[in-house]
């Protein structure tokens, strides 16, 4: 069921966002906390780097959410079940990804993206693993194919329920923004992790794999 909402307007938080894969990677390959990264530049090779222009310039916005948020997320085909934290931006404007402790192995939804079920891409996040505990919870995510379901259940209880579209493994250089992170006709879904082969030198993965999906009931 799709509750009415306003338009969120995303893209102009897309050139910062796309610095989710480094963050991700810093923390969920390595087991520790990367270096935020500067609000409107690559803080590395492996960083998707924003492209000139207005998106490139503005650092990503803050606002609350209406509705319920989001508690948890099941996706049966690759075993995915638990709890939904929230993620915010830390005080430089950089996104925050699930720490170090309990909460590490649990998925996070960006609370400046819409609310689940309302109009626009709802992000969630979540680590692919740890050099400490191995497999974490977005491990298998490359693995779900079109028309696979993912339901996420809301604070009031209710549900919504999602089809995946697609799946892409992208590189962090050519990360896109705009797809990801962009205004829709109606209500979406995006799962974000890191993914591709791993870069001994760098300590962070290659690649991005993103999930697309559209509200289905």
């Amino acid at each position: 069921m799709t509750e009415p909402g306003p338009r969120r307007t995303l893209a102009v938080v897309a050139g910062l966002l796309a610095v989710l894969g480094l963050v991700l990677v810093g923390i969920g390959a390595t087991g520790t906390t990367a270096p935020p990264a500067p609000a409107a530049a690559a803080a590395a090779a492996s960083t998707p780097t924003p492209t000139a222009g207005p998106t490139a310039a503005a650092g990503p916005r803050q606002e609350p959410s209406t509705g319920p948020r989001p508690v948890a997320l099941d996706i049966p085909a690759i075993g995915v079940t638990g709890p939904v934290n929230e993620v915010g931006l830390q005080p430089d404007g950089t996104l925050e990804v699930p720490a170090p402790g309990p909460r590490y192995d649990q998925a996070a939804w960006y609370r400046g993206s819409p609310t689940p079920g309302r109009v626009g891409p709802a992000v969630i996040l979540g680590h692919v693993d740890s050099a400490a505990n191995g497999p974490s919870v977005f491990y298998r995510l490359g693995e779900l194919r079109p028309g696979e379901r993912i339901t996420v259940t809301l604070a009031d209880r209710s549900t919504r329920t999602f089809a995946v579209d697609e799946v892409r493994s992208v590189p962090k250089d050519a990360f896109p923004r705009f797809e990801v992170y962009g205004d829709t006709a109606g209500p979406e879904l995006r799962l974000i992790t890191c993914g591709g082969t791993f870069d001994d030198a760098a300590r962070s993965y290659r690649d991005n794999t993103v999930v697309f999906a559209r509200l289905v009931s």
